[in-house]
């Protein structure tokens, strides 16, 4: 059982050594980067505003949904600016890193 672990901590390890994102990811790290960090901000306070509106004209299910959006549009925020901080791989290749 234990070198069964280590067999697979060993292959997981020899997977990405460099630890770099994938294409995919580094595409679009490149891309959202070049988005304002409050962008997603607003877009929070303004769905907590239109659920709050929906909610007085007890359009109440309608007002759920879109209650639910902010937290994604917070996280997403968040995402944007550790991608503004660190970039992808720490380097500023463009959206293929060099390649």
């Amino acid at each position: 059982m234990a070198n069964s672990v280590n067999d697979l901590k060993n292959q997981a390890d020899s997977m990405n050594p460099e630890h770099k994102e994938g294409p995919v990811a580094a595409t679009i790290e490149h891309y959202t980067a070049k988005l304002p960090s409050d962008l997603f901000l607003w877009a929070a306070l303004g769905s907590m505003a239109i659920s709050a509106t929906l909610k007085i004209m007890k359009k109440d299910e309608e007002a759920l949904f879109v209650g639910q959006w902010p937290a994604p549009f917070l996280l997403l925020g968040l995402y944007n600016k550790l991608v503004k901080l660190e970039g992808h791989d720490k380097t500023d290749r463009g959206p293929r890193g060099g390649r």
